[in-house]
């Protein structure tokens, strides 16, 4: 008799396991079932889609696999809440799939309670679904949609109204996409993402790209802080927003004070806010919000780039620290665009710097460069009363104003080869009204002894009344376009040479940007 040697021996465990292995993948693969819910059929039936199911109950009452599909017969409703939790598990490559079938939505009518609930599972799809509730003033007291505790889950091609809280809402999740998402109508946000307090962490990796927030007044039960917003990241990490609209939220705030914003978020880091339009939103009268974007309390190492804000009631890009926060550094505000927004806000302004904590050390380091802001009514920049901060540098702006550029009080911040211009003087800050005198005084706009800062009016050939709401045409937005014939195209800075700064090297419109451009949009005549 023959002994097999060890070689012998470790190739037949391997070929057993392999084969195991696979056999248990095709097993997952053949018990992976569809199950159908039509409104005519009977949940004593067999979910079949000739002998469909018909309520969300029954789906509740039983455990998802992986592969596993849910289809609601598309046009038709189906009231109460749909609940997966962790007895319903996708996995990589087998999610487990909610969606309809037939041609359009179907809507899952939830009365006064959230329309779904995803909580401690993984690999789930969403898809083509109408969450709706009975109103934010109306009884509703949930979200369309709550991911909690959850991962690897994609969201796709929602539409949802009608809840007091939020659309979507994100909770200590990670791995998560939400693509395509309509939310409208409801209180507290249209997308909100959030994590345990100051546990930045604890809610990673979320991606949120081409939805539209709009029409979330506010919720009537928040009396002590900002709703209404469109989309709102708190307590996170490795965040992007992009390709996303947030217009005409914040409208019904009950209370004065601290507002809602278009996009905007707080204890975060790693945020990448990016090809987005925010605009006409709302805030209370004399709140210091209500904006269009807003890198806030908490923030850091983030940017946003490549953004239009206009026609805000608060400023267009919000930089402010709250007391109790987090320590709020290292951000950047690039390649972006403000057309007259802060018009009802405290601030009257594009840009907005407030500081509630009063105090440097906690609000520091913040790069703004290559941004476009044009206020025919109010002030390009407001520094808040409460505004204490190291390390603020502005570099290569085009900063226009109705007359006074910039209000408030200048601190350590630096300035240099902006463009600055006045439509009522030419040039006014601090009520000087001459480039020259003013950088002579402040020591701003000085470099090597010399004024690198600007007086020019930029020749915009179209300014104010912007109509753009869609994304798809952030590329050919062109009223704030700087010739190449212009000495704004030419005389700003190198940032990457000087301080090497990494620009990105496209501008707001994602066509190659002049290193020394001054502003966030050129075009080659």
């Amino acid at each position: 008799m023959v002994r097999p040697n060890s070689c012998c021996i470790y190739l037949i465990l391997l070929f057993w396991c392999t084969a195991h292995v696979n056999a248990q993948t095709q097993k997952k693969v053949l018990y992976a079932r569809a199950y159908y819910l039509n409104t005519s059929g009977n949940d004593e039936n067999k979910g079949t889609r000739n002998s469909p199911w018909k309520t969300i109950q029954k789906i509740n009452s039983i455990y998802l696999s992986a592969g596993d599909t849910v289809l609601f017969k598309a046009g038709q409703i189906f009231i109460g809440t749909l609940l997966l939790d962790s007895n319903s598990e996708g996995r990589r490559g087998q999610p487990i799939l909610v969606t309809a079938y037939g041609k359009g939505k179907s809507i899952i009518d939830a009365g006064n309670e959230s329309a779904m609930i995803i909580k401690k599972t993984k690999f789930i799809t969403i898809k083509k679904l109408k969450l709706s509730g009975s109103g934010r003033k109306n009884g509703n007291s949930g979200n369309g949609l709550s991911l909690l505790n959850c991962s690897n889950v994609l969201v796709n091609d929602l539409d949802i109204s009608g809840f007091r809280n939020s659309g979507v809402s994100v909770y200590t999740s990670s791995d998560i996409r939400v693509i395509g998402v309509d939310a409208h109508d409801n209180g507290f946000a249209g997308i909100s993402i959030s994590g345990e307090y100051l546990l930045k962490k604890s809610c990673s990796n979320v991606y949120i790209g081409y939805c539209k927030a709009f029409n979330n007044p506010g919720s009537p039960v928040i009396l002590d802080n900002h709703s209404g917003n469109g989309i709102v990241a708190g307590n996170c990490s490795k965040l992007t927003i992009e390709y996303c609209v947030a217009t005409d939220n914040g409208w019904d705030m009950p209370r004065i004070g601290n507002g809602p914003v278009g996009i905007w978020c707080y204890e975060a880091d790693s945020v990448v806010i990016q090809h987005c339009i925010s605009y006409r939103n709302k805030t209370s009268v004399g709140g210091d919000d209500g904006g269009g974007f807003d890198l806030d309390g908490g923030v850091t190492n983030s940017v946003i780039q490549y953004c239009l804000s206009y026609e805000n009631q608060g400023s267009g890009f919000g930089i402010f620290q709250y007391a109790g926060a987090s320590a709020w550094h290292n951000n950047t505000i690039r390649y972006n665009i403000s057309e007259n927004d802060g018009t009802v806000s405290a601030a009257r302004a594009g840009i907005y710097i407030w500081n509630s904590s009063d105090d440097s050390l906690q609000f520091y380091n913040c790069l703004i460069y290559n941004n476009t802001i044009y206020n025919g009514k109010g002030y390009a920049i407001n520094f808040a009363g409460q505004s204490q901060r190291k390390g603020f540098l502005l570099y290569n702006n085009i900063f226009v104003a109705g007359d006074t550029l910039l209000k408030g009080k200048r601190s350590n911040d630096t300035f240099l080869a902006n463009d600055w211009w006045s439509l009522k003087n030419k040039f006014n800050i601090e009520g000087i009204i001459n480039l020259e005198e003013w950088a002579k005084k402040s020591g701003q706009e000085i470099m090597a002894g010399k004024v690198v800062g600007l007086n020019k009016d930029p020749g915009f050939k179209k300014t104010g009344g912007s109509t753009l709401t869609s994304c798809r045409g952030l590329k050919l937005f062109d009223p704030y376009k700087i010739s190449s014939h212009s000495p704004l195209s030419r005389m700003g800075l190198n940032l990457h040479i000087l301080y090497g700064i990494e620009t990105g090297g496209v501008d707001f419109n994602g066509q190659p940007a002049p290193v020394k451009g001054i502003g966030a949009s050129f075009i080659k005549d």
